[in-house]
C-alpha cells in the first residue's frame, strides 16, 4: 500500500517555530513530526510514501531525500502556484494512486494501529474510511457521528461550542479507494472534509468511521507542541527515540559530555555533541537537541531546546521553547510558555515573560524585561471574537493599543482603498476606542466613513446604501456596564460570518498587517443625512394614516443611553404623542437593578398618563421591553409571542425566524395565521442571516428583547417595532393587555448546569446516542422533542462559559418541571462521572 503524507502549510498557530520550517519538520523529541509518521508507517509495512509539499518544500526534500536512509521510498509532489487543499493536492497525484491508499496528516503525533484500520476498511468494502478518535474538547476538530454499523451519517468541520453533537473527531487519516478521486475537479482547490466527504454522503457511497484506540494529538498550537513532547517522554505515545537509553528514562546522544556535578532528573533527552556544565540542574521533562552548550549552574525546568542553542551560566528556563541557534545569556530568565525564535539572542539578566513570543533573529538587550511579543502589539489571546463581536473590560482588555491593532488586522483582510463605516454610542470610552480603531484602519490604507455617535439600527440601515465593505460599531455592552462591545458588519449590515472573524483573528495573532505608504494612508469622511436615510426607510414601512388616526400616547424610556433619538421625532411627525424619559447622558453606566427601577418608574408613568403603552429602549437602540396600559412589563418569551402574534395578524402566511431555544408559543401562533416558523442557531449572526436569506420573513426575534424587521435593515431594532406597534394596535383595534390575554399558555423554563469544557463534547454524544434519532433536532445543541406535540427539552452548551443551558417547553407545567429535574440530574451525573474518570486516569 502507498501512503500520502500531507505536509501541510506554515503552521501559523505555531509561529515563531514555523517561520523557517514547515510544520511537519518541527521537532518532537529531536526528530521531525514527519519522521515519527514515517516510522509509524514502516511499523505497519507501508514503505512507499508520497509527500505533498507547498510551504518551504526544500526543507523536507533535503532532509529525507529519496527516503532510503529512513527505510522508505519517498516521492514528492509540490504545489507550485497556490495550495490545492487537502483533497486537491491528492487529486493532483491521482496517477500515482492506482490501488487502495492511505492519507495521513503531517500535523499530528499518533501510534494508531494502521493495520487494523486497513483491515476494517477492506472488511467493510468501504470506498472511504475515516480514522476517528475521541477527544475531550472537539471544538478544534471535525466532529463525526456513525451508526451502529460504523457507517458515517453526519459530520461537521470545526464546530462552534454550541454545535458540538459528539466527541468523536476526524484525525486527518483516511483509507481511500482511488475511484473516489473522480468526484473531485482537477487543478482546483478542494478539501476532504468540506468537499469530498459531503459529496460521498450525498451519493450514498460506502463511507465508514474506524474509531482507533491509542494516542493521537494534533500539534496545532504552542501549548500542544510542548504537551506532545512530554507525552512522548512519559511513554503515553509509542515513539522511536533518536538516541540510546543510557539509564532508565535518560536518552543521550553520541559525543556528549555531562559534567559529573550536573544533576539530571528523568525522563529527559540530551542530543549529540552537547556540553553540559557543572551543577546544571535538568529537571524531568526536558528535551535538549544536538550541538547545545549549557553553562554552569543553569536551571532547566522542562524546556524544549532545539539544535545549536547556547545557554549561559545560571540561565533559568521554565517550560519554554528555545529554537534553532538561539542564545540565552548569563542569568537570563525565559518563563513558562515563552518562545525564543531561531537565531535570536536574550541578553544577560533579561527576562522573557510567560507566553511571550520572540520572532527569529531578534535581540533582547541585557537587563530588559519583555512583556510583549517582539514584533509589535501586546501578548495575543487565543480568540478575539466571542458569541457576539469582540468584548472585554473597558480600558483594561479593550485599550487604545488593542483597538489600533484590531483595526489594522480588520483592515488588512480588506482590499487597500476599501471603505468602512465606523459608529459608536455616546460614551467617552467608546469615542476613545473608535478613534483608535480608525487609526489602525487608516494605517493599512482603509477609507473611513465616520458616522460618529449613531444608534446601531441607523448604522445598519445606511451601510448598504454607502458602497462600503463593512462597518464597525462600538458601544458599552448591553449586559455588562464595565464592558466594551465591538461589532463588525458586512456590506449588508449583517454581523460578519465566523470565517470572516477567523481571518481577522489570523491577521491579529500572526501580526500579519500590511503597512500603507504615506500617500496610501486612509482618509476620514463624515457623511451627511445619515439619520434622514434611516427615517426615510422607517417611514416607507409604516401606514402613516393609521398612526395619525390613532392619537396614540407612548412613553419612551431611553435609560440614559440614547444615540440618535429618532423615535420621538418620528412619532411626533406622524401625530402621535411621545413622552420621553431619561434621555440625558449623565450616568456613566447602568446596573441591572437600576434598570429594573426605571422599568417600574416607566410603568407608573404609563398608568398615570393613561398612555397606550410604554417602551424601554436600551443597547443603543437594539433592545426593547414593553409596558402595557396597566403598567405591567412584557418581556422575554411573552414579548416574543406578542410581537409574533401582532405581525402575523398583520401579515398572514408570513414567516418568522426565532432561535432554537425560543418558546413553542411561536409555532402555535403561526398555525393560527397559516404562518411558517424557521429556527436558527442561538447566536445573533445566524438569526440575521436567516432573516435575509428566507423569503416572506416579517419578523425575527431572539426570544428575549431583540427584534429584526428585515425589510428595514438586517439587524435588531427597538425603535421601528415601537412605531409599528402603534399602527398594528390601531388597525387591529386591540390593546397590549388584550393581545397578551389571547396568547397561548406555554410553560417555558430554563436552568444552567456547570459543565467543564472538556466534557461538553462527550455530553452531547451521550445525549445523541441515548435518544431515538427521530426525536432529535441538532440545529444547535441537542433538542429532544416529544412526538405529536410541542413539548421538548434542549441541552445547549454555552459558547463562552463552562456551562450548559437546559430549556424545557410544554403546555403542561408538571411535565416541564419533571423534565428539567430529570435532565438536570442526568447532566450532573454524567459530568461527575467524566470528572472522576479523568481524575482516575491522572
Amino acid at each position: 500500500m502507498r501512503a500520502v503524507l500531507m505536509a501541510g502549510g506554515s503552521g501559523t498557530r505555531l509561529r515563531p517555530l514555523t517561520c523557517d520550517l514547515p510544520k511537519p519538520m518541527v521537532p518532537i523529541l529531536n526528530r521531525p513530526i514527519a519522521e515519527h509518521i514515517i516510522n509509524l508507517l514502516k511499523r505497519h509495512q507501508i514503505t512507499e510514501v508520497v509527500a505533498t509539499l507547498h510551504y518551504l518544500p526544500d526543507v523536507m526534500r533535503d532532509y529525507f531525500q529519496d527516503g532510503s536512509d529512513f527505510g522508505v521510498q519517498m516521492t514528492y509532489a509540490v504545489e507550485e502556484d497556490q495550495p490545492l487543499g487537502t483533497a486537491g493536492c491528492v487529486k493532483n497525484i491521482a496517477e500515482l494512486l492506482d490501488d487502495t491508499f492511505l492519507v495521513i496528516s503531517g500535523d499530528s503525533i499518533t501510534d494508531f494501529d494502521l493495520t487494523a484500520a486497513i483491515e476494517f476498511h477492506k472488511q467493510k468494502k468501504s470506498k472511504a474510511t475515516l480514522v476517528l478518535t475521541r477527544v475531550p474538547n472537539p471544538v478544534e476538530f471535525g466532529v463525526v457521528i456513525t451508526d451502529e454499523e460504523s457507517r458515517i451519517r453526519r459530520f461537521l468541520e470545526k464546530p462552534s461550542t454550541s454545535e458540538i453533537f459528539s466527541d468523536t473527531v476526524n484525525t486527518g487519516t483516511y483509507i481511500l479507494e482511488p475511484e473516489v478521486l473522480e468526484y473531485l475537479p482537477a487543478n482546483q482547490e478542494s478539501d476532504f472534509s468540506k468537499d469530498l466527504f459531503p459529496l460521498l454522503l450525498e451519493k450514498n457511497e460506502p463511507m465508514y468511521g474506524y474509531i482507533a484506540e491509542g494516542y493521537w494529538f494534533d500539534v496545532g498550537h504552542l501549548d500542544a507542541y510542548r504537551e506532545a513532547q512530554y507525552d512522548g517522554l512519559y511513554h503515553k505515545v509509542k515513539l522511536d527515540f533518536a538516541y540510546n537509553e543510557v539509564s532508565p528514562g535518560l536518552w543521550v546522544g553520541q559525543n556528549t559530555f555531562i559534567d559529573p556535578a550536573a544533576k539530571i532528573d528523568t525522563p529527559a533527552v540530551i542530543g549529540d555533541n552537547c556540553r553540559i556544565g557543572a551543577r546544571v540542574h535538568i529537571e524531568a521533562g526536558t528535551v535538549i537537541g544536538d550541538n547545545i552548550t549549557i553553562g554552569s549552574d543553569a536551571n532547566l525546568k522542562r524546556p524544549i531546546v532545539w539544535n545549536g542553542a547556547i545557554l549561559g551560566e545560571e540561565a533559568q528556563l521554565t517550560a519554554c521553547v528555545i529554537c534553532r541557534g538561539a542564545r540565552v545569556d548569563r542569568r537570563a530568565h525565559v518563563l513558562e510558555g515563552a518562545v525564543v525564535g531561531s537565531l535570536s539572542t536574550v541578553g544577560e539578566e533579561a527576562q522573557i515573560s510567560p507566553f511571550v513570543r520572540v520572532w527569529p533573529s531578534k535581540k533582547i538587550e541585557s537587563g530588559a524585561i519583555l512583556n510583549i511579543n517582539l514584533i509589535w502589539g501586546n501578548t495575543a489571546q487565543r480568540n478575539l471574537f466571542g458569541q457576539r463581536g469582540v468584548q472585554g473590560l473597558a480600558n483594561i482588555d479593550i485599550t487604545p493599543e488593542f483597538a489600533v491593532k484590531l483595526g489594522a488586522a480588520y483592515g488588512s483582510t480588506l482590499k487597500p482603498g476599501s471603505r468602512v463605516t465606523v459608529s459608536r454610542d455616546q460614551r467617552n470610552v467608546s469615542r476613545m476606542v473608535t478613534r483608535s480603531l480608525i487609526a489602525g484602519l487608516m494605517s493599512v490604507g482603509i477609507e473611513i466613513q465616520n458616522l460618529d455617535a449613531t444608534a446601531i439600527p441607523i448604522a445598519r440601515t445606511v451601510i448598504p446604501t454607502m458602497s462600503v465593505s463593512g462597518g464597525i460599531h462600538v458601544r458599552m455592552h448591553p449586559d455588562r456596564p464595565d464592558y466594551i462591545l465591538i461589532e463588525f458588519m458586512d456590506a449588508k449590515g449583517i454581523n460578519i460570518t465566523k470565517s470572516a472573524e477567523k481571518k481577522i483573528e489570523g491577521a491579529y495573532f500572526k501580526e500579519d498587517m500590511r503597512r500603507a505608504q504615506i500617500h496610501e494612508i486612509g482618509d476620514v469622511a463624515y457623511p451627511s443625512q445619515v439619520m434622514d436615510r434611516y427615517c426615510t426607510a422607517f417611514e416607507k414601512l409604516l401606514h402613516i394614516d393609521s398612526i395619525r388616526n390613532s392619537r396614540a400616547k407612548v412613553v419612551i424610556d431611553y435609560v440614559y443611553a440614547v444615540s440618535g433619538a429618532v423615535l420621538p421625532q418620528m412619532l411626533d411627525k406622524f401625530g402621535a404623542d411621545a413622552v420621553v424619559l431619561n434621555a440625558s447622558l449623565n450616568k456613566a453606566s447602568m446596573s441591572a437593578i437600576e434598570r429594573e427601577a426605571l422599568l417600574t418608574q416607566l410603568g407608573q408613568v404609563v398608568e398615570v398618563l393613561k398612555a397606550n403603552f410604554g417602551v424601554q429602549i436600551s443597547a443603543n437602540g437594539e433592545q426593547l421591553i414593553l409596558v402595557d396600559e396597566s403598567g405591567i412589563p412584557i418581556r422575554g418569551e411573552m414579548l416574543t409571542a406578542l410581537m409574533v402574534d401582532m405581525m402575523l395578524t398583520a401579515h398572514p402566511r408570513g414567516t418568522v425566524v426565532v432561535p432554537v431555544h425560543a418558546s413553542s408559543a411561536v409555532e402555535q401562533i403561526a398555525r393560527r395565521h397559516d404562518g411558517k416558523v424557521i429556527r436558527t442557531k442561538a447566536n445573533p449572526a445566524a438569526l440575521m442571516e436567516a432573516c435575509q436569506k428566507n423569503s416572506n420573513v416579517v419578523l425575527g426575534g431572539n426570544g428575549d428583547t431583540g427584534f429584526i424587521v428585515p425589510q428595514l435593515h438586517p439587524g435588531f431594532d427597538a425603535m421601528f417595532p415601537a412605531a409599528k406597534l402603534i399602527e398594528m394596535l390601531t388597525i387591529q383595534e386591540r390593546s397590549l393587555a388584550s393581545v397578551r390575554s389571547e396568547l397561548p399558555r406555554v410553560v417555558h423554563k430554563t436552568y444552567t448546569v456547570r459543565c467543564p469544557w472538556t466534557v461538553k463534547g462527550a455530553l452531547m454524544r451521550y445525549l445523541v446516542e441515548t435518544h431515538p434519532a427521530e426525536n432529535l433536532e441538532l440545529i444547535d445543541g441537542v433538542k429532544i422533542c416529544q412526538p405529536y406535540d410541542d413539548s421538548w427539552v434542549l441541552v445547549l452548551p454555552d459558547a463562552s462559559e463552562p456551562v450548559v443551558h437546559l430549556y424545557a417547553n410544554a403546555n403542561d407545567r408538571d411535565w416541564v418541571d419533571e423534565s428539567l429535574r430529570q435532565y438536570r440530574a442526568r447532566v450532573q451525573a454524567f459530568v461527575e462521572t467524566e470528572e472522576e474518570q479523568a481524575i482516575g486516569e491522572v
